[in-house]
């Protein structure tokens, strides 16, 4: 509908306006010609849908049906609030219910727990810092960065000790990547079909990281080329976490950062000084980090023999399998939510993978049996998060949404009976099977496991 200047009264907008001046703006951008129409057809639908209630209720019922139409609120009318109410911004109370969430009884203490990222609300590619999920061992803790030092050792010609200060000083580099906990799509093993995405995939996140490359630091210190293989990793919070890190990772795009997002690191995510190793599962970012020791052996800590480890089907024990492989997830629509009208609707979901860029994304809304490729949001970045668009028609039917990513390397995300017969049912983590959300009839949208 149009507000007509002149009367003051609700109209009939222009049959242009409601498709065909939308499908030819999008067309201009290059859309495909199955995809264009597609759209041509719903937005038809949706004016010819508009044009017959216009024609079977009056205007004057239409404004009294919706005051605000046409009795402008409050805040139309009124000075807003000052600039310093709020020296650091927040969202709109009416965004209240997006935040992080614990899953209740996850673990024994909620110092050496999670929250979860509400994926299925966000947009893009970056999440906002203050919706980074978390994940501690001992709780997080405030440290003073003026007190805060970073060790270089072990196999190098000059051990160092940095102030915050002096690598705030160093030549910097920012990058997009993601973070996923090696322990995300965990509780799917077992057969436990969690209700929304926040709970199944919500250990994921992404942002922009700043920092000096480990690659640097470690030249500065002169690290032995011939013999060095690792790098050891230690937090300075009250679990000490330590992890062995691949020299060859740590080379190649690790950084010691300090900026997230544009601004310095939340508490939460390691404040002052946290280790970033792109592609690498979650629990080898070590947090609150203090120091770098240069090796030529793992370690073989108490947080890689014990935690973090794959159980095979042999029943060995399988160590040090970081990379996080190529997954994908649909976000919208997920667990949880519900279709409230049938017509168009825009499938929406993340892709991502430890080994490089995403190459393609295919969704399905039959189960697998058919597979049609999804849009690709750019720009495409390595080890950083896509985000993917499906056009799609819901018509009432009962469908099984599910989505697969391919990477630079040809490897494709496998479904979830492929990765039970490779890996069993005994593990916890680098789950990165299929995910499929079942929509029945109403509209409601389910977690439920195939194969």
């Amino acid at each position: 509908m149009a507000l007509d200047a002149e009367q003051g009264q609700l109209q009939p907008a222009p049959e242009s306006f409601l498709a065909k001046d939308l499908v030819e703006d999008i067309s201009r951008d290059g859309i495909d010609p199955a995809r264009r129409k597609l759209l041509q057809n719903a937005l038809a639908a949706a004016a010819a849908a508009a044009a017959a209630a216009a024609s079977m209720v009056a205007p004057s019922l239409m404004a009294d049906d919706d005051p605000d139409i046409v009795n402008l609120p409050s805040w139309t009318r009124s000075l807003g609030k000052p600039v310093v109410a709020n020296p650091y911004g927040q969202p709109s109370p009416y965004e209240a219910n997006i935040v992080r969430r614990q899953s209740p009884g996850l673990t024994r203490t909620d110092q050496s727990s999670v929250s979860f990222t509400p994926l299925q609300n966000l947009f893009g590619m970056i999440t906002p810092s203050g919706l980074h999920f978390e994940r501690h061992h001992q709780g997080w803790v405030d440290i003073d960065p003026r007190r805060h030092r970073l060790m270089i050792n072990g196999l190098v010609e000059t051990p160092l000790v940095f102030t915050m200060e002096e690598l705030l000083r160093m030549p910097s580099v920012s990058r997009i990547h993601f973070l996923e906990c090696g322990a995300n799509t965990g509780l799917e093993w077992g057969n436990v079909a969690v209700p929304t995405v926040q709970y199944s995939h919500g250990m994921l996140s992404a942002s922009e990281f700043t920092g000096v490359p480990v690659s640097l630091l470690l030249d500065r210190a002169g690290f032995d080329r011939q013999r060095a293989t690792v790098l050891l990793a230690e937090g300075a919070d009250g679990s000490s976490m330590t992890r062995t890190i691949n020299l060859e990772n740590a080379l190649d795009d690790a950084m010691v950062a300090y900026g997230q997002n544009g601004e310095m690191l939340r508490p939460e995510n390691g404040y002052p000084l946290r280790l970033v190793v792109p592609g690498v599962q979650g629990v080898s970012w070590v947090k609150w980090l203090r120091r770098l020791e240069v090796g030529d052996a793992p370690w073989a800590t108490k947080d890689e023999v014990a935690h973090y480890v794959d159980l095979m089907p042999d029943g060995t024990h399988r160590q040090y399998t970081s990379i996080q492989e190529a997954k994908s997830v649909i976000t919208a629509p997920s667990g949880g939510q519900k279709l409230l009208k049938q017509g168009y609707y825009d499938i929406t979901g993340l892709a991502w993978s430890g080994r490089g860029t995403v190459e393609k994304v295919e969704v399905s809304v039959d189960g697998g049996r058919n597979w049609r490729p999804a849009r690709l949001e750019k720009p495409l970045l390595p080890k950083a998060l896509t985000r993917f668009h499906f056009d799609w028609v819901w018509q009432g039917d009962e469908v099984l949404l599910q989505s697969r990513v391919t990477d630079r390397t040809g490897y494709t995300q496998p479904s979830r009976a492929q990765l039970i017969e490779a890996r069993g049912t005994r593990s916890i983590y680098h789950n990165n099977a299929i995910q499929t959300w079942r929509i029945s009839g109403d509209g409601e949208v389910h977690n439920v496991q195939l194969g």
